[in-house]
């Protein structure tokens, strides 16, 4: 349960993450404004009227000023109201529903692979190091931050696509619809988008627990005659905990940013498809939309992993 302490944490959170949500989404509004070529001619055709185009900017509010067009969209905004498509016409709300489980679901399974196989390496190199596992759990790490999603996920295709035909090359489907074939869809992009994330997570677990053991008060615990493994567990692993949840708080915001990448090479119908279609044919309101979901998505992950602080060393809501 949430004591004084960690709801007085919560609420400073909020608070301030609120001007981070309003910066942002400000800042992409006024970016696309700046963007060549007008809206209202472009929806209205390369023929129409001067008459329709100014009807035009009329029925989306093109003609109002700058500050009043994000006031309002913001107002609508934080009541559910994304508005509409300007190609499709669809609700920009219905878009992000059906494309972000896609992206969820890619970004949790990368996020579990990460943390299953660095965590592992992490304490192999720690508890050997300047070991041959050492070495190798150093090169693989290098190798996994120096290899690009894109490529590596052309070469998952290429080998259990395309050669040994043992799960999908391309495209999603949806988990509530069918669970086995949305998570055979999803395993590869995961893993392409896990390779950096294996690497960061064994090198800053391998890191802290190498400080942690090689410690006085480790030492002496080894001269107390008590396990190695009871040490690695209850002092080494429990001391860096904090420093392991920063990681994987950092790993989740820049695999939400890497899936526009991985998404492209398995054609995935996830966010960052849609934010890449959008922005081609300058659908403003979808591109704002996406972005005021990710920020809103990235600040909650902010806030829990302040939670999380406060329960893993209650001195920091003291």
């Amino acid at each position: 349960m949430l004591n004084a302490a960690r709801l007085h944490i919560v609420g400073r959170r909020v608070l301030q993450a609120i001007p981070v949500v309003v910066l942002s989404t400000f800042i992409v509004f006024g970016l696309l404004k700046l963007v060549p070529g007008d809206v209202a001619v472009t929806l209205a055709g390369d023929n129409a009227s001067d008459q329709r185009i100014a009807e035009i900017r009329e029925l989306y509010g093109l003609n109002q000023p700058f500050l009043l067009q994000y006031g309002s969209w913001l107002a609508k905004a934080v009541q559910g109201d994304l508005s509409n498509s300007l190609v499709s016409n669809e609700a920009v709300l219905t878009s992000i529903q059906r494309c972000l489980p896609h992206t969820l679901l890619i970004v949790t399974l990368a996020l579990l692979t990460a943390l299953l196989i660095g965590v592992p390496l992490g304490i192999a190199a720690a508890t050997k190091p300047g070991s041959w596992i050492d070495s190798v759990v150093m090169a693989i790490a290098s190798l996994g931050v120096a290899v690009p999603n894109f490529w590596l996920g052309m070469l998952l295709v290429a080998f259990f696509s395309l050669q040994l035909n043992w799960l999908p090359a391309t495209g999603a489907v949806a988990f509530t619809k069918d669970p086995w074939a949305s998570l055979s869809h999803a395993i590869l992009p995961a893993v392409a988008l896990a390779s950096g994330g294996i690497a960061e997570v064994a090198r800053q677990l391998r890191s802290s627990l190498v400080e942690i053991l090689s410690s006085q008060q480790v030492r002496t615990l080894h001269a107390k005659g008590l396990p190695p493994s009871s040490i690695l567990w209850r002092h080494g692993l429990k001391n860096v905990s904090v420093n392991l949840l920063t990681v994987i708080s950092l790993l989740a915001n820049r695999m939400l940013a890497a899936t526009v990448v991985v998404e492209a090479v398995f054609a995935i119908p996830g966010m960052g498809g849609l934010i890449v279609n959008a922005a081609m044919h300058r659908d403003f309101p979808v591109v704002q939309g996406v972005v005021f979901t990710m920020v809103l998505i990235v600040v909650s992950l902010n806030l829990l992993t302040d939670i999380l602080y406060s329960v893993l060393d209650p001195r920091i809501a003291a």
